[in-house]
């Protein structure tokens, strides 16, 4: 008996591990790429808004298959650093999301497809942000 409930154990670890690194792998594969902001919104009372038209800049983010991010402003790079794909806890619903960390800031990942983007800071006044591919 002992070795039959060892041996389930087992088995629905391996299934478990799977399943995060095949599911970890299609988003990764999906992020990879060149991504341009389309717009903002949110803030602490949710009603600012800002495009590449309203500020005069545009922003362009590329997720590498090495796992690094590059941000570029107006076609200039500005920052090369890493990113890393975790579960966590949405600070706006208190469930377990798909979370992206980058330039020292942690966003849920609402809308990851092979067109769009959108992440929001993961904290109560952050900012959604929507990128094309």
């Amino acid at each position: 008996m002992k070795k039959i409930i060892l041996a389930l154990l087992v088995i629905i670890s391996v299934s478990t591990y799977s399943a995060n690194v095949i599911f970890k792998s299609d988003k990764i594969t999906k992020l990879h790429g060149s991504w341009t902001w389309q717009k903002s919104t949110g803030g602490q009372n949710g009603s600012y808004t800002s495009t590449p038209k309203s500020i005069g800049s545009t922003k362009k983010l590329v997720f590498t298959s090495e796992g690094k991010v590059i941000t570029y402003k107006n076609n200039v790079e500005i920052r090369n650093s890493r990113y890393l794909i975790t579960k966590g806890i949405s600070v706006f619903d208190n469930l377990e999301r798909d979370l992206i960390t980058f330039e020292g800031i942690t966003y849920v990942i609402e809308k990851l497809d092979s067109n769009n983007l959108i992440i929001i800071n993961n904290f109560p006044d952050g900012y959604s942000s929507t990128y094309k591919k």
